[in-house]
This record gives structure tokens, sequence and C-alpha cells, in this order.
């Protein structure tokens, strides 16, 4: 451990290796647009199945009531499963292709967009429903007129936070060889502790949430009007 630190204080030292670099990112343009259309594939393609499958999910979950506790469970103890074990348990039977890493991605998406859906629905009120119903409404038109609309502002919120979550865990997919930055992340480090490549494939990564979490949020506010009157008043 000792001869560890010593050589990390020694890299730290070194100006020739900076934390951050701008002529590391001209001449390793191509590299890091690969890793991020690698990262952006990944985490898109993660949250839009995960979405079709949580979202009505949440839906049986709501109308069923007593099969609530065993889909949140199942979901949950996926939630559970420590993201390196996962990937190693699916690599025998995909591979270490891209597919691994993101039915890894989506089994961990599923819980978050799950509750966000199902507590939007439980947040509906009652005398909203039984308005409703007084009009007319049918289930199936309770459910896409009044429902899902006042618990979009739940399951936005779910998205959100399962994309970012989602652009972190793709990180580590390095170890089935398609992890997007973390790959480089991973591949400074083994670089004597590359500090240029290793920064900037970071901050590319948070940067990448950030941009992700604006535009669902925009989003949001484009197609739920009535949030922002709410918000204003």
């Amino acid at each position: 451990m000792p001869s560890k630190v010593l050589f990390v204080a020694a890299v730290g030292s070194d100006p020739r290796n900076p934390w951050f670099s701008w002529s590391y990112v001209r001449q390793n343009s191509d590299t890091l647009l690969a890793a991020l259309r690698e990262h952006v594939l990944l985490t898109v393609v993660a949250v839009l199945v995960a979405s079709l499958i949580a979202i009505p999910l949440a839906l049986v979950a709501y109308r069923l009531e007593w099969l609530s506790g065993t889909i949140l469970a199942l979901c949950g103890a996926l939630y559970t499963v420590p993201s390196l074990a996962l990937f190693a348990m699916l690599a025998p039977f995909t591979g270490l292709k891209p597919v691994t890493v993101l039915i890894g991605l989506v089994l961990y998406a599923l819980l978050t967009i799950l509750r966000g859906g199902l507590t939007g629905l439980r947040q509906v009120p009652p005398e909203v429903r039984e308005a409703a119903r007084g009009m007319g409404y049918g289930k199936l038109r309770l459910l896409w007129r009044i429902e899902l609309p006042l618990a979009m502002p739940s399951i936005v919120t779910g998205l959100r936070i399962a994309t970012v979550t989602t652009v972190a865990l793709v990180t580590v997919g390095y170890v089935a060889g398609h992890g997007g930055f973390g790959t480089l992340i991973i591949s400074g480090f083994n670089n004597n502790f590359y500090r240029p490549q290793i920064m900037t494939a970071t901050l590319a990564c948070v940067g990448l949430a950030l941009v992700f979490d604006g535009l669902l949020l925009l989003a949001a506010r484009a197609t739920m009007p009535w949030q922002r009157r709410k918000g204003s008043s």
C-alpha cells in the first residue's frame, strides 16, 4: 500500500500529467466521440426498454393491489444485485456484448420507473376519480384522460432519476468491454494513472447526465403546461 501511495504522489506531481488537457481532447476526439455514442445509445435504449416494461407493471400493480407487493419485491431484489456480479452472471449466456450491459441496465432502471409510476397513480385524489366516474368515464377513459395525466409529474421524476442513474451505471459496463466513458476511465487508471483521460471521461459522463436530465425537464415542461401554471401561482 505505501508503494502505491508513493506512486500516486509521484504521478500527481508530474506536470506532464495534468488533471485536464485540451491537447488530449483534440488528439483523442474520435475515441471520445465513439465513447459518447456508446454511452448515449446504451442509456437511451435501456431507459426506453425499462419504461416499456415498468409503466405497464405500475398499471398492473395499481389495478391489482394484491399483486403490487410481489412486483415491487421482484424489482427490488433485482436492484440489490451488485452490478459487477450481475454482468458476470449474464456473460456466460450473452457473452461480452452490448446486450449484456443493456440487460443489466434495464433491470436496474425498472424499480425506479415502476415506483414513480405507481406513486403517481396512487396520488390521484379519490374525489377526482369519483367525479370522473359520475361523468360517465369508464376504466380505460379514466386512466387515459385523468389518472395518467395527473400521475405524469411523478412518472417523469422516476424517469429522470432512472436516466441519471443509468448514465452512471453504463460506466460499469467496462467489464463487458462496452462501458462508454467508463472504459476510458478504467483505461486511464491502468495507463499509469493518466489523469487527462480519467478527468475528461469523468467530466463527459457528468455532463451527459446533466444534459439528459435537462432535456427530460424541458420535455416535461413542454408537455405538462399545467405544471408551469401551478408552479408560477
